[in-house]
């Protein structure tokens, strides 16, 4: 059986999909792009804050579903540009200090609404 993870602490979907399944003791959450929960508005247009607000994002979502970070096992980063891997990998960084989840970063042709990063999540509860 899924539950539904919603939160207003992160965007509300803007299209036909939920923030977040929990399946078992599995959430898996839905690509975070940058956008502001309390706007909607996509925040300033560089990869740092971008990222940041991408993960904090992701955050509020786990915590919703009685998660942390600490519970991710694999996330997905896409990016605009990989001449940005190294900027976003630094901000990644500093939200995951310690046993790292399994990553994979990869460069796609084109995100919703422009933004530099879009981050997904599969955490385990």
């Amino acid at each position: 059986m899924k539950e539904i993870i919603s939160t207003q602490n992160a965007p509300a979907a803007i299209g036909p999909y939920s923030q977040g399944v929990k399946a078992g003791n599995l959430l898996f959450v839905s690509g975070q792009i940058p956008l502001d929960p309390a706007t909607g508005e996509v925040v300033e247009a560089n990869i740092q804050t971008q990222t940041t607000r991408s993960l904090n994002n992701l955050k509020a979502i786990l915590e919703q579903a009685g998660g942390s970070l600490a519970s991710v096992v694999k996330t997905t980063v896409f990016l605009k540009s990989m001449d940005d891997f190294a900027e976003m990998n630094a901000v990644y960084q500093s939200f995951f200090q310690t046993e790292c989840p399994a990553r994979s970063a990869v460069q796609v042709g084109k995100l919703p609404k422009d933004v530099l990063v879009e981050i997904e999540a599969i955490a385990a509860l």
